[in-house]
């Protein structure tokens, strides 16, 4: 299938407005609108919802999720190279597409939807970390989004889904475990952009919980995960030593042995440190 809307296929649509993905941009284009198509229908039933896209380039999963029905796209994109392709959607599909030629870490583009609020993207490699974290550590919880669906390289996505004793476990597991149910839900080759990145990519998909998994203050819990992660070689006696006093006995309460390093500690036992810190 070239096309699913009537608009032109992507190669076409690249080729005629002269958009070279960039580098500097962490530009990689989607072009299989069959792809973008499935990545968007994994963000769940989109057509009671407004849908945060960042990054969408020539607007490849821009129209994957105006075809799945998507109430209505905010697309948010830097490089206003990809305004006149992403204009042309917005005509093909009347009042369901508003572009916003901005930077997405200088605004809060959450701002201008109306819940429910799914956020789908293709996300930017130099940002979609930073962005990930930002949208999981919101002023109250729960969110105004419901879901995520969010590509990734490989490697980051398996960071978020990492399981306690592995070496990609660390503060984004911990971060998105806490709130939100994550699960990688496709993988996509290199030769699946234009360019080819050097590594696979995964598609992340996490709902958000009506409540954390386990009660704990997040400024608490933050830092103590931060203190662990920094030093994560050191014993846990070490490594949180700043974080307060007589730590080793705080250790002990949480049913944690102070010898112990902080990729072998759960979530569920994290929180209860945090706890008790927070009673100190």
């Amino acid at each position: 299938m070239a096309t699913i809307d009537g608009l032109p296929p992507l190669r076409e649509v690249i080729a005629h407005h002269g958009l070279s993905a960039r580098k500097s941009l962490g530009q990689n284009f989607l072009l299989d609108l069959n792809l973008t198509a499935k990545i968007a229908r994994m963000a769940g039933d989109l057509s009671g919802s407004d849908v945060l896209e960042v990054g969408p380039g020539p607007g490849g999963l821009t129209r994957g999720l105006l075809a799945e029905g998507a109430r209505r796209v905010l697309a948010v994109e830097k490089d206003d190279r990809c305004l006149p392709a992403l204009a042309e959607i917005a005509a093909a599909y009347p009042g369901r597409l508003e572009v916003l030629n901005a930077d997405a870490l200088a605004i809060d583009p959450l701002a201008h939807l109306t819940p429910p609020i799914r956020i789908v993207a293709n996300l930017p490699y130099n940002v979609g970390t930073e962005l990930l974290v930002r949208w999981l550590t919101p002023p109250a919880w729960p969110p105004v989004w419901s879901s995520l669906t969010l590509m990734f390289q490989k490697e980051v996505a398996e960071r978020i889904v990492a399981k306690p004793g592995s070496k990609a476990y660390g503060r984004l597991a911990l971060l998105a475990q806490w709130r939100t149910d994550a699960r990688i839900v496709l993988t996509l080759p290199p030769e699946a952009f234009t360019p080819p990145p050097k590594i696979h990519s995964a598609v992340v998909h996490l709902t958000a919980l009506p409540e954390p998994r386990y009660p704990a203050d997040a400024a608490t819990l933050s830092r103590i995960v931060a203190a662990a992660f920094n030093q994560r070689r050191k014993m846990l006696r070490a490594s949180l030593k700043g974080v307060a006093p007589a730590i080793e006995d705080l250790l002990l309460a949480a049913g944690i042995q102070p010898t112990a390093r902080a990729e072998e500690i759960s979530l569920e036992s994290f929180c209860a440190l945090a706890r008790l810190v927070k009673a100190g």
